[in-house]
């Protein structure tokens, strides 16, 4: 990139930035609640949400027997994304999940009111594709998470027929199994743009208070020829240090590494397509001034992966 387009894209960024904070002043003093079918409205709790980043591991993992990755490896991932449940301390009204499984030209959220499964694997087991997972949808949330991306100047779409992928129902079916939380899906944006995605997290944050925990899945190793290759783990291990450093500096300074991630040591070793990265940048904008914990930092056939908590 020549110096010419790199400062006209980080101007193009710093105005995005500086609208995304006036927007989210907007909608924070607004006062909130999800209002659900048939329902009176519920007010919002006091407490404000933790927000997540977390791997969900490869396909139907932990309800099928599969040759991916060592049983103690795979019993600390699914210990891991049980615990999440437990994180929030104020009452959870709704889920908002930002999957590595769903990219869109524009942030499109999924406004059915009893999503189906999508089952977007492909080679497994029968008993993969007969998996059930029934949690609720929750049309009013979709369209609020759409006014506040809206109003933070992004355009959006809904989605009346998507049903859940398993970057989705595989981690919350570990978490929830009951399924009765009210769950909606945000999409990314093609392209990819991680200062893009930081300001969508940015525009999401008066949810927090508002009883919706916000949730990105992905993974911080996503480089399939590198499973089960011994040689892939150095560069895992020297991404996985850099991010963790990343993720968990000081806000300003998160912010402005993960922007430009593909700098890292071994970043296109470990991302060659970065779309399960992108939900953390998600999630790091969604963390508004809260720093990052490391809950789980494992590995998954001899990978680097780790999670974030923020708040």
């Amino acid at each position: 990139m020549n110096q010419e387009r790199a400062g006209s894209l980080w101007t193009r960024r710093q105005v995005l930035a500086a609208s995304v904070a006036t927007s989210v002043a907007t909608a924070g003093a607004a006062a909130g609640v999800i209002e659900r079918d048939g329902e009176a409205a519920t007010p919002a709790p006091r407490g404000k949400l933790p927000v997540v980043f977390l791997p969900h591991g490869g396909g139907p993992w932990p309800f099928v027997k599969m040759n991916m990755g060592a049983p103690h490896e795979l019993q600390a991932m699914a210990t891991y994304l049980k615990s999440v449940a437990l994180l929030p301390k104020s009452p959870v009204q709704a889920i908002l999940v930002i999957s590595a499984h769903w990219e869109e030209a524009r942030p499109t959220v999924m406004s059915h009111p009893s999503p189906p499964l999508l089952f977007d694997y492909y080679g497994f087991p029968p008993e993969s594709y007969q998996l059930t997972w029934p949690a609720p949808g929750e049309p009013k949330l979709a369209e609020k998470v759409r006014q506040l991306l809206e109003s933070a100047g992004f355009t959006t779409a809904s989605n009346p027929d998507r049903g859940f992928d398993h970057g989705t129902f595989v981690p919350l079916k570990l978490a929830w199994p009951d399924a009765k939380i009210p769950v909606v899906q945000l999409s990314l944006k093609r392209g990819l743009d991680p200062a893009e995605h930081l300001a969508m997290g940015a525009a999401l944050q008066p949810l927090r208070t508002q009883g919706v925990f916000i949730i990105g899945s992905g993974m911080t190793y996503h480089n399939m020829r590198g499973f089960g290759d011994p040689r892939a783990v150095p560069a895992s291990e020297q991404f996985d240090r850099w991010l963790q450093g990343a993720a968990t500096a000081e806000p300003a300074e998160r912010s402005r590494l993960l922007t430009q991630w593909q700098q890292a040591p071994a970043a296109r070793a470990v991302h060659p397509r970065e779309e399960h990265l992108l939900p953390l940048m998600v999630i790091a904008g969604a963390a508004g001034s809260d720093k990052a914990t490391v809950p789980y930092a494992g590995t998954l056939m001899g990978l680097k992966l780790s999670a974030y908590h923020f708040g």
